[in-house]
């Protein structure tokens, strides 16, 4: 059992290691959530999110992933796992997380519209 056990451990490092490192290769290193920024000195603090809580589920464009900061990874699964304990099947109206995240740029031609005024 034990050996099972650390073989389970082993693969599963072995996947994430895989896909991170994708991830990273393509994605910009920013947080989708909280917008901040990372370097070479705190990626570490940069996660990949399945977006649809599906570990397995790796598409090589990378469609299924999202990087986000620890604090925010936690807080993602913090919803989920709070709503399973407390019996809800929906979160925000939602039955599953929003497809995007956060729009930079969102408010930017109102800005630019007030600014020239």
């Amino acid at each position: 059992m034990d050996q099972v056990l650390s073989d389970i451990a082993r693969e599963r490092k072995q996947r994430e290691k895989s896909y991170r490192a994708r991830a990273l290769k393509m994605f910009p290193w920013i947080c989708a959530r909280c917008t901040r920024e990372f370097s070479e000195k705190n990626v570490r603090e940069l996660t990949v999110h399945h977006k649809d809580h599906d570990h397995d589920n790796n598409p090589p464009d990378g469609s299924n992933w999202e990087l986000l900061c620890i604090y925010c990874h936690d807080n993602e699964h913090s919803k989920y796992s709070d709503a399973d304990y407390y019996g809800v099947t929906e979160l925000d109206g939602q039955e599953k997380p929003p497809a995007e995240t956060f729009k930079a740029f969102g408010d930017l031609a109102d800005l630019l519209k007030n600014k020239k005024k």
